[in-house]
Protein backbone atom coordinates (compact mmCIF):
# COMPACT_ATOMS: atom_id res chain seq x y z
CA UNK A 1 0.00 0.00 0.00
CA UNK A 2 1.36 3.40 -0.94
CA UNK A 3 2.06 6.10 1.64
CA UNK A 4 -0.83 8.18 0.27
CA UNK A 5 -3.26 5.29 0.71
CA UNK A 6 -1.99 4.65 4.25
CA UNK A 7 -2.38 8.31 5.14
CA UNK A 8 -5.91 8.32 3.73
CA UNK A 9 -6.84 5.18 5.71
CA UNK A 10 -5.34 6.63 8.90
CA UNK A 11 -7.22 9.90 8.44
CA UNK A 12 -10.46 8.02 7.79
CA UNK A 13 -9.91 5.86 10.90
CA UNK A 14 -9.16 8.93 13.01
CA UNK A 15 -12.27 10.71 11.72
CA UNK A 16 -14.39 7.62 12.45
CA UNK A 17 -12.98 7.38 15.97
CA UNK A 18 -13.66 11.07 16.53
CA UNK A 19 -17.26 10.68 15.34
CA UNK A 20 -17.66 7.69 17.65
CA UNK A 21 -16.30 9.66 20.60
CA UNK A 22 -18.69 12.53 19.87
CA UNK A 23 -21.60 10.10 19.59
CA UNK A 24 -20.78 8.43 22.91
CA UNK A 25 -20.43 11.84 24.56
CA UNK A 26 -23.94 12.72 23.38
CA UNK A 27 -25.32 9.38 24.56
CA UNK A 28 -23.75 9.85 28.00
CA UNK A 29 -25.27 13.32 28.25
CA UNK A 30 -28.68 11.98 27.23
CA UNK A 31 -28.34 9.08 29.71
CA UNK A 32 -28.78 11.44 32.66
CA UNK A 33 -32.13 12.70 31.35
CA UNK A 34 -33.28 9.25 30.30
CA UNK A 35 -32.56 7.95 33.80
CA UNK A 36 -34.35 10.92 35.40
CA UNK A 37 -37.45 10.30 33.29
CA UNK A 38 -37.48 6.54 33.95
CA UNK A 39 -36.07 5.46 30.57
CA UNK A 40 -32.65 4.25 31.70
CA UNK A 41 -33.07 1.11 29.56
CA UNK A 42 -32.81 3.20 26.37
CA UNK A 43 -29.17 4.14 27.08
CA UNK A 44 -27.63 0.65 26.63
CA UNK A 45 -29.65 0.17 23.44
CA UNK A 46 -28.22 3.41 22.06
CA UNK A 47 -24.71 2.34 23.08
CA UNK A 48 -25.10 -1.02 21.31
CA UNK A 49 -26.29 0.81 18.18
CA UNK A 50 -23.24 3.07 18.47
CA UNK A 51 -20.88 0.07 18.53
CA UNK A 52 -20.21 -0.47 22.23
CA UNK A 53 -19.55 -3.90 23.76
CA UNK A 54 -22.89 -5.78 23.34
CA UNK A 55 -22.28 -8.19 26.22
CA UNK A 56 -21.74 -5.40 28.74
CA UNK A 57 -24.74 -3.41 27.51
CA UNK A 58 -27.00 -6.49 27.42
CA UNK A 59 -26.17 -7.00 31.08
CA UNK A 60 -27.26 -3.41 31.73
CA UNK A 61 -30.50 -3.98 29.78
CA UNK A 62 -31.14 -7.04 31.91
CA UNK A 63 -30.65 -5.01 35.10
CA UNK A 64 -32.75 -1.96 34.21
CA UNK A 65 -35.43 -3.49 31.95
CA UNK A 66 -35.74 -7.27 31.93
CA UNK A 67 -35.61 -7.84 35.71
CA UNK A 68 -38.21 -5.11 36.44
CA UNK A 69 -40.45 -6.57 33.71
CA UNK A 70 -40.10 -10.02 35.27
CA UNK A 71 -41.12 -8.53 38.62
CA UNK A 72 -44.20 -6.94 37.06
CA UNK A 73 -45.07 -10.18 35.28
CA UNK A 74 -44.82 -12.17 38.52
CA UNK A 75 -47.05 -9.63 40.25
CA UNK A 76 -49.66 -9.86 37.49
CA UNK A 77 -49.53 -13.65 37.57
CA UNK A 78 -50.02 -13.73 41.35
CA UNK A 79 -52.82 -11.18 41.06
CA UNK A 80 -54.57 -13.17 38.34
CA UNK A 81 -54.22 -16.41 40.30
CA UNK A 82 -55.30 -15.15 43.74
CA UNK A 83 -57.96 -12.55 42.81
CA UNK A 84 -60.75 -15.00 41.79
CA UNK A 85 -60.35 -16.78 45.13
CA UNK A 86 -61.28 -13.69 47.16
CA UNK A 87 -65.02 -13.03 47.20
CA UNK A 88 -66.67 -9.83 48.43
CA UNK A 89 -70.22 -8.51 48.58
CA UNK A 90 -69.71 -7.29 45.00
CA UNK A 91 -68.30 -10.57 43.74
CA UNK A 92 -64.79 -11.87 43.24
CA UNK A 93 -61.83 -9.49 43.14
CA UNK A 94 -61.26 -8.62 39.47
CA UNK A 95 -58.09 -9.84 37.83
CA UNK A 96 -55.76 -7.93 35.49
CA UNK A 97 -57.88 -8.66 32.41
CA UNK A 98 -61.08 -7.32 33.97
CA UNK A 99 -59.29 -4.19 35.17
CA UNK A 100 -57.81 -3.65 31.71
CA UNK A 101 -61.26 -3.99 30.15
CA UNK A 102 -62.71 -1.42 32.54
CA UNK A 103 -59.85 0.96 31.76
CA UNK A 104 -60.80 0.69 28.10
CA UNK A 105 -64.47 1.22 28.96
CA UNK A 106 -63.65 4.38 30.92
CA UNK A 107 -61.67 5.77 27.99
CA UNK A 108 -64.55 4.89 25.65
CA UNK A 109 -66.96 6.73 27.98
CA UNK A 110 -64.70 9.78 27.82
CA UNK A 111 -64.65 9.72 24.01
CA UNK A 112 -68.44 9.35 23.88
CA UNK A 113 -68.91 12.26 26.29
CA UNK A 114 -66.60 14.47 24.21
CA UNK A 115 -68.64 13.60 21.11
CA UNK A 116 -71.82 14.57 22.93
CA UNK A 117 -70.19 17.87 23.90
CA UNK A 118 -69.13 18.56 20.32
CA UNK A 119 -72.64 17.77 19.09
CA UNK A 120 -74.17 20.07 21.73
CA UNK A 121 -72.05 23.03 20.64
CA UNK A 122 -72.64 22.25 16.95
CA UNK A 123 -76.41 22.30 17.45
CA UNK A 124 -76.16 25.48 19.52
CA UNK A 125 -74.10 27.22 16.84
CA UNK A 126 -76.59 26.14 14.16
CA UNK A 127 -79.53 27.38 16.23
CA UNK A 128 -77.85 30.74 16.92
CA UNK A 129 -76.88 31.15 13.28
CA UNK A 130 -80.50 30.54 12.25
CA UNK A 131 -81.72 33.10 14.79
CA UNK A 132 -79.29 35.69 13.44
CA UNK A 133 -80.35 34.93 9.87
CA UNK A 134 -84.02 35.39 10.88
CA UNK A 135 -83.26 38.75 12.45
CA UNK A 136 -83.60 37.47 16.02
CA UNK A 137 -80.07 38.15 17.22
CA UNK A 138 -81.41 39.25 20.60
CA UNK A 139 -82.51 35.66 21.26
CA UNK A 140 -79.03 34.21 20.72
CA UNK A 141 -77.78 32.38 23.82
CA UNK A 142 -74.50 30.70 24.67
CA UNK A 143 -74.82 27.89 27.16
CA UNK A 144 -72.00 25.76 28.56
CA UNK A 145 -72.17 22.00 28.22
CA UNK A 146 -73.18 20.47 31.56
CA UNK A 147 -72.49 16.80 30.96
CA UNK A 148 -71.09 14.60 33.71
CA UNK A 149 -67.31 14.65 34.23
CA UNK A 150 -65.57 11.59 32.83
CA UNK A 151 -62.75 9.59 34.37
CA UNK A 152 -60.20 11.57 32.33
CA UNK A 153 -61.82 14.82 33.51
CA UNK A 154 -61.45 13.64 37.12
CA UNK A 155 -57.75 12.93 36.54
CA UNK A 156 -57.25 16.41 35.09
CA UNK A 157 -59.11 17.99 38.03
CA UNK A 158 -56.93 16.17 40.55
CA UNK A 159 -53.75 17.20 38.73
CA UNK A 160 -54.80 20.85 38.66
CA UNK A 161 -55.70 20.73 42.36
CA UNK A 162 -52.47 19.09 43.50
CA UNK A 163 -50.50 21.48 41.30
CA UNK A 164 -52.16 24.51 42.88
CA UNK A 165 -51.71 23.18 46.42
CA UNK A 166 -48.08 22.25 45.75
CA UNK A 167 -47.35 25.69 44.28
CA UNK A 168 -48.82 27.46 47.32
CA UNK A 169 -46.88 25.14 49.65
CA UNK A 170 -43.64 25.85 47.80
CA UNK A 171 -44.14 29.62 47.91
CA UNK A 172 -44.67 29.41 51.69
CA UNK A 173 -42.17 26.70 52.63
CA UNK A 174 -39.05 27.75 50.71
CA UNK A 175 -38.78 31.30 52.16
CA UNK A 176 -39.57 30.01 55.66
CA UNK A 177 -36.98 27.26 55.25
CA UNK A 178 -34.32 29.73 54.08
CA UNK A 179 -35.05 32.04 57.02
CA UNK A 180 -34.97 29.09 59.40
CA UNK A 181 -31.65 27.87 58.02
CA UNK A 182 -30.02 31.29 58.21
CA UNK A 183 -31.31 32.29 61.63
CA UNK A 184 -31.15 30.05 64.70
CA UNK A 185 -33.53 32.42 66.45
CA UNK A 186 -36.15 32.07 63.72
CA UNK A 187 -35.57 28.31 63.61
CA UNK A 188 -36.14 28.08 67.36
CA UNK A 189 -39.37 30.05 67.05
CA UNK A 190 -40.82 28.05 64.18
CA UNK A 191 -39.65 24.56 65.13
CA UNK A 192 -42.37 23.90 67.77
CA UNK A 193 -45.07 24.82 65.24
CA UNK A 194 -43.54 22.51 62.63
CA UNK A 195 -43.41 19.62 65.09
CA UNK A 196 -47.02 20.19 66.17
CA UNK A 197 -48.65 20.61 62.76
CA UNK A 198 -46.52 18.22 60.69
CA UNK A 199 -48.23 15.02 61.92
CA UNK A 200 -51.79 16.36 61.56
CA UNK A 201 -53.89 14.24 59.19
CA UNK A 202 -55.65 15.83 56.20
CA UNK A 203 -58.89 14.41 57.58
CA UNK A 204 -58.46 16.70 60.60
CA UNK A 205 -57.59 19.75 58.51
CA UNK A 206 -60.44 19.32 56.05
CA UNK A 207 -63.40 20.45 58.25
CA UNK A 208 -61.48 23.54 59.39
CA UNK A 209 -60.41 24.41 55.86
CA UNK A 210 -63.95 23.90 54.56
CA UNK A 211 -65.43 26.29 57.12
CA UNK A 212 -62.73 28.93 56.66
CA UNK A 213 -62.90 28.88 52.86
CA UNK A 214 -66.71 28.98 52.96
CA UNK A 215 -66.54 32.02 55.25
CA UNK A 216 -63.93 33.92 53.24
CA UNK A 217 -64.48 32.84 49.64
CA UNK A 218 -67.97 34.28 49.25
CA UNK A 219 -68.00 34.88 45.50
CA UNK A 220 -66.43 31.81 43.85
CA UNK A 221 -65.73 31.97 40.13
CA UNK A 222 -66.32 29.24 37.60
CA UNK A 223 -62.59 28.99 36.89
CA UNK A 224 -61.70 28.58 40.58
CA UNK A 225 -64.61 26.79 42.30
CA UNK A 226 -64.81 26.55 46.06
CA UNK A 227 -64.19 22.78 46.00
CA UNK A 228 -60.86 23.37 44.21
CA UNK A 229 -59.76 25.91 46.81
CA UNK A 230 -60.71 23.63 49.71
CA UNK A 231 -58.79 20.65 48.31
CA UNK A 232 -55.79 22.78 47.32
CA UNK A 233 -55.50 24.44 50.74
CA UNK A 234 -55.72 21.03 52.44
CA UNK A 235 -52.91 19.79 50.19
CA UNK A 236 -50.89 22.89 51.06
CA UNK A 237 -51.26 22.43 54.82
CA UNK A 238 -50.13 18.80 54.67
CA UNK A 239 -47.38 19.02 52.03
CA UNK A 240 -45.37 22.11 52.93
CA UNK A 241 -43.47 20.50 55.84
CA UNK A 242 -41.00 18.31 53.90
CA UNK A 243 -39.97 21.28 51.76
CA UNK A 244 -39.64 23.57 54.78
CA UNK A 245 -37.56 21.07 56.76
CA UNK A 246 -35.28 20.09 53.89
CA UNK A 247 -34.78 23.70 52.82
CA UNK A 248 -33.80 24.69 56.36
CA UNK A 249 -31.43 21.71 56.55
CA UNK A 250 -29.87 22.53 53.18
CA UNK A 251 -29.35 26.19 54.05
CA UNK A 252 -27.97 25.42 57.51
CA UNK A 253 -25.46 22.91 56.12
CA UNK A 254 -23.83 25.10 53.46
CA UNK A 255 -20.12 25.79 53.72
CA UNK A 256 -19.56 28.48 56.33
CA UNK A 257 -16.68 29.85 54.27
CA UNK A 258 -19.22 30.87 51.62
CA UNK A 259 -21.19 32.80 54.21
CA UNK A 260 -18.00 34.46 55.45
CA UNK A 261 -17.07 35.44 51.90
CA UNK A 262 -20.46 37.12 51.55
CA UNK A 263 -19.85 39.04 54.75
CA UNK A 264 -16.37 40.11 53.62
CA UNK A 265 -17.73 41.31 50.29
CA UNK A 266 -20.58 43.03 52.16
CA UNK A 267 -23.19 41.41 49.97
CA UNK A 268 -26.80 42.24 50.68
CA UNK A 269 -29.02 39.55 52.19
CA UNK A 270 -30.88 39.13 48.90
CA UNK A 271 -27.65 38.74 46.92
CA UNK A 272 -26.23 36.32 49.48
CA UNK A 273 -29.32 34.14 49.25
CA UNK A 274 -29.45 34.27 45.46
CA UNK A 275 -25.72 33.81 44.76
CA UNK A 276 -24.52 31.67 47.67
CA UNK A 277 -27.32 30.07 49.66
CA UNK A 278 -29.69 28.80 46.98
CA UNK A 279 -27.09 27.19 44.66
CA UNK A 280 -25.58 25.27 47.58
CA UNK A 281 -28.88 24.13 49.07
CA UNK A 282 -30.79 23.30 45.86
CA UNK A 283 -30.25 19.51 46.04
CA UNK A 284 -31.91 19.29 49.48
CA UNK A 285 -34.60 21.79 48.48
CA UNK A 286 -35.55 19.60 45.53
CA UNK A 287 -35.53 16.54 47.76
CA UNK A 288 -38.07 18.32 49.94
CA UNK A 289 -40.11 19.33 46.90
CA UNK A 290 -40.24 15.73 45.69
CA UNK A 291 -41.39 14.55 49.11
CA UNK A 292 -43.96 17.34 49.34
CA UNK A 293 -45.42 16.52 45.95
CA UNK A 294 -45.75 12.86 46.89
CA UNK A 295 -47.41 13.74 50.20
CA UNK A 296 -49.70 16.24 48.45
CA UNK A 297 -50.84 13.66 45.92
CA UNK A 298 -51.73 11.16 48.66
CA UNK A 299 -53.46 13.82 50.76
CA UNK A 300 -55.51 15.03 47.80
CA UNK A 301 -57.14 11.65 47.18
CA UNK A 302 -58.20 11.37 50.84
CA UNK A 303 -59.50 14.96 50.86
CA UNK A 304 -61.52 14.43 47.69
CA UNK A 305 -63.08 11.27 49.09
CA UNK A 306 -64.06 12.86 52.38
CA UNK A 307 -65.27 16.22 51.02
CA UNK A 308 -66.77 14.74 47.84
CA UNK A 309 -64.87 17.30 45.80
CA UNK A 310 -64.35 16.53 42.09
CA UNK A 311 -61.34 14.36 41.32
CA UNK A 312 -60.04 10.82 41.49
CA UNK A 313 -60.90 10.51 45.19
CA UNK A 314 -64.55 11.29 44.48
CA UNK A 315 -64.52 8.80 41.59
CA UNK A 316 -63.30 6.06 43.94
CA UNK A 317 -65.93 6.91 46.55
CA UNK A 318 -68.74 7.09 43.98
CA UNK A 319 -67.81 3.69 42.60
CA UNK A 320 -67.67 2.26 46.12
CA UNK A 321 -71.17 3.61 46.79
CA UNK A 322 -72.42 2.50 43.37
CA UNK A 323 -72.00 -1.17 44.18
CA UNK A 324 -72.25 -2.43 40.59
CA UNK A 325 -70.49 -5.51 39.31
CA UNK A 326 -67.90 -3.30 37.60
CA UNK A 327 -67.21 -1.05 40.60
CA UNK A 328 -64.33 -3.08 42.03
CA UNK A 329 -62.54 -3.18 38.69
CA UNK A 330 -63.04 0.56 38.22
CA UNK A 331 -61.71 1.27 41.71
CA UNK A 332 -58.63 -0.79 40.91
CA UNK A 333 -58.19 1.18 37.68
CA UNK A 334 -58.23 4.33 39.80
CA UNK A 335 -55.72 2.85 42.27
CA UNK A 336 -53.31 1.97 39.46
CA UNK A 337 -53.84 5.39 37.88
CA UNK A 338 -53.05 7.12 41.17
CA UNK A 339 -49.86 5.09 41.51
CA UNK A 340 -48.71 5.68 37.94
CA UNK A 341 -49.39 9.43 38.14
CA UNK A 342 -47.54 9.59 41.46
CA UNK A 343 -44.55 7.88 39.84
CA UNK A 344 -44.65 10.25 36.87
CA UNK A 345 -44.84 13.33 39.12
CA UNK A 346 -41.80 12.10 41.04
CA UNK A 347 -39.89 11.51 37.79
CA UNK A 348 -40.74 15.02 36.58
CA UNK A 349 -39.47 16.52 39.83
CA UNK A 350 -36.33 14.40 39.61
CA UNK A 351 -35.72 15.63 36.07
CA UNK A 352 -36.12 19.23 37.25
CA UNK A 353 -33.73 18.52 40.10
CA UNK A 354 -31.19 17.16 37.62
CA UNK A 355 -31.60 20.24 35.43
CA UNK A 356 -31.28 22.86 38.16
CA UNK A 357 -28.54 21.14 40.15
CA UNK A 358 -26.47 20.06 37.16
CA UNK A 359 -23.51 22.33 37.90
CA UNK A 360 -23.47 21.17 41.51
CA UNK A 361 -23.43 17.52 40.44
CA UNK A 362 -20.66 17.76 37.89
Amino acid sequence: MSNAAQNTASASSAASAQRGAVLFTRINKAAKWLDALGFAWVTPILKIAAGDNPREQLGEIKRVLIIPLIGIALFLAAWGFLAPRVHTSLGAIPGPLAVWQQAGALLADHSAERQKEAEFYRRQDERNAKLVADGKADQVKQRAYTGKPTYVDQIFTSLVTVGLGFLIATVIAVPLGIASGLSKTFAGAINPLVQIFKPVSPLAWLPIVTMVVSALYLDPSAAVPKSLVISAVTVTLCSLWPTLINTALGVASIDKDLVNVGKVLQLSTTTTIRKLVLPSSLPLIFTGLRLSLGVGWMVLIAAEMLAQNPGLGKFVWDEFQNGSSDSLARIMVAVLTIGIIGFMLDRIMYALQSAFTFSANR
